[in-house]
């Protein structure tokens, strides 16, 4: 008989690193380019609207939308199972585990906040492109500014932890050693990653 929930599993750990990993990395990069100056950042939007609609409209939907509502669902899923006592132990692998879940709450809202107004409404609705000044009159508000910081700290920490429970669930690190080592890593990725977001946020003030 066949195990549904291996294979779930494993798909969607594959589609967290893989597909949300790409995403995440290119969200950070497209951002990053408004340190270079107002030019700079609308002139890379620029070249992404230069894809055909409906070749764009693919790519989010196939690359962005599906993974997204595959991981974020079955995720939800894996979350309402896990008994989280990190309070109760304190060991640093258990508080991992729990923000993981904890970041994946967040980022739900945040990601239903994010995409609602930007995309769908700012975007689609009201047809207005996604510019330097839209982007910065949005981060003006400290509010919506402290938001979008925990959003993205959240999401590249849901990201770096992912990569340890990956090489775990995977098979690829099999002992302690190999474990803590690939997690050091992850988490030296994760401080560099969060500090290179505060630079980009930071630069619209600038």
């Amino acid at each position: 008989m066949i195990n549904v929930s291996f294979y779930l599993r494993r798909l969607h750990s594959l589609c967290g690193l893989v597909m949300l990993g790409g995403v995440l990395i290119e969200h950070l990069l497209t951002n990053a380019s408004a340190m270079g100056g107002p030019e700079v950042f609308n002139n890379g939007l620029a070249m992404m609207e230069q894809i055909p609609q409906p070749i764009f409209l693919g790519i989010e939907i196939c690359l962005y939308a599906v993974p997204i509502l595959f991981h974020g669902i079955y995720g939800v899923y894996i979350a309402l199972q896990a008994n989280n006592n990190p309070s109760d132990y304190g060991y640093s692998r258990n508080w991992k585990f729990a923000l993981q879940r904890w970041s994946a709450w967040y980022l739900v809202a945040f990601l239903i906040w994010h995409v609602g107004y930007l995309r769908i409404y700012t975007k689609g609705i009201m047809g207005e492109h996604i510019s330097y000044a839209l982007v910065q009159s949005t981060l003006a508000n400290p509010v919506v500014f402290a938001l979008y910081a925990v959003g993205m700290f959240a999401a590249i920490f849901h990201f770096c932890n992912g990569i340890t429970t990956f090489c775990m669930t995977w098979g690829i690190t099999k002992g302690p050693r190999s474990q803590c080592v690939v997690d050091k890593g992850a988490m030296g990725l994760c401080v560099l990653m969060c500090l290179f977001t505060l630079a980009f946020m930071s630069s619209y003030f600038m």
